[in-house]
């Protein structure tokens, strides 16, 4: 194997202290003690993943089946193209996730990124269960493939299927840091436009049942985006070789061009749409990339997109950090225990 790859990690190597000497290319055991790991906040990272826990089947979905039929033929059609999207987005991260914790020599690391990638597979089979729920299993297996059809989302996911199928075929640590990019892109920008149909939905007193979990999936997805930031900057810092002006360069230019393509997508998969204003859906994409690149480390792009111009999704993504209910059902939408763990980065 060359030098400059990764070799994927031993399951256990017992001559090697069990904290690890690095997060990527580094010694360790495989032995895992959260009381002695390089990160320690990453302990409580890893609690407030499991206390997300929650299963599609639990969503009371009735109301949308007998609401779907009545949406207009573009809400409908919008409804198949965004489950569409959302499934390929996270059919891919599941398997990317877990490729990155197959390199990862830090056991905290390896664990956290396990339970991110178990929750993305639990969101792709959220998509499923939806469309189970509202249309034929002719129309399900249709909406599924527009991921592989449609040329205006082939052409935005070009970008993220090169980078992260780049990895696979060399595991070197630049190309992780390149994936962990994509994916806090992924996590933090590429699903608003999605996210925002629904909740525009639920604020018309529609589809409230398929809006309440993509609420949940949003709230992982936050977490996701976090942590994830944090491992980029992490392994930057212990690698600061890498750290250099032609990285942060090939970072700003990412974004821009995923702005870009995400902008594009939301006046295609949007345009119409009663409720939502495109304009602003294109500054709420600028706002989340200025907030992903912060959390990188990084300055804001889009001066003058600091606030959020949607502040009415915040109204359908609860900060979990009390037991809310849903506007329109009336009823507990909070799966997770309360404790002082459960509180996220905001919208």
């Amino acid at each position: 194997m060359s030098p400059n790859l990764l070799e994927k990690v031993k399951t256990l190597d017992p001559m090697n202290p069990n904290r690890a000497t690095a997060l990527f290319g580094g010694k360790s055991s495989g032995i895992l003690n959260w009381n002695n790991i390089k990160y320690p906040h990453w302990y409580k990272t890893y609690k407030r993943l499991l206390s997300n826990f929650w299963k599609s089947d639990e969503v009371n979905m009735s109301n949308d089946v007998k609401e779907f039929p009545m949406l207009s033929t573009e809400e409908q059609d919008t409804f198949l193209k965004v489950i569409s999207l959302l499934a390929t987005l996270d059919s891919s991260q599941t398997r990317t996730i877990l490729l990155t914790s197959l390199y990862a020599t830090d056991p905290s690391v390896q664990s956290i990124l396990a339970v991110i990638a178990q929750q993305e597979a639990v969101h792709n089979e959220s998509y499923s269960y939806i469309l189970s729920s509202v249309v034929s299993l002719d129309k399900q297996n249709e909406a599924f493939e527009i991921g592989r059809s449609d040329p205006i989302l082939l052409k935005r996911n070009q970008n993220i299927m090169e980078i992260y199928n780049q990895f696979v075929e060399k595991p070197s640590l630049e190309n992780i840091l390149k994936t962990l990019v994509y994916s806090t892109i992924l996590e933090g920008l590429f699903f608003y436009s999605g996210f925002a149909f629904f909740y525009n939905l639920a604020r018309q007193n529609k589809m409230v049942g398929t809006s309440t979990m993509i609420s949940y999936i949003n709230r992982d997805e936050l977490e996701h985006g976090r942590f994830i930031c944090e491992l980029v900057r992490a392994t930057l810092g212990e690698n600061p070789e890498l750290n250099t002006k032609h990285f942060t360069d090939w970072v700003y230019e990412q974004f821009r061009n995923s702005v870009e393509l995400e902008v594009e997508w939301s006046h295609y998969v949007l345009n119409g749409v009663e409720g939502i204003d495109l304009d602003e859906m294109e500054g709420f994409i600028k706002y989340r990339a200025n907030k992903m690149l912060r959390m990188i480390g990084l300055s804001e792009i889009y001066a003058m997109h600091i606030n959020n111009p949607m502040k009415w999704i915040r109204a359908y993504v609860d900060n979990f950090d009390e037991t809310k209910t849903d506007f329109f059902e009336q009823r507990n939408r909070q799966y997770t225990k309360i404790s002082d763990l459960n509180g996220f980065d905001e919208l």
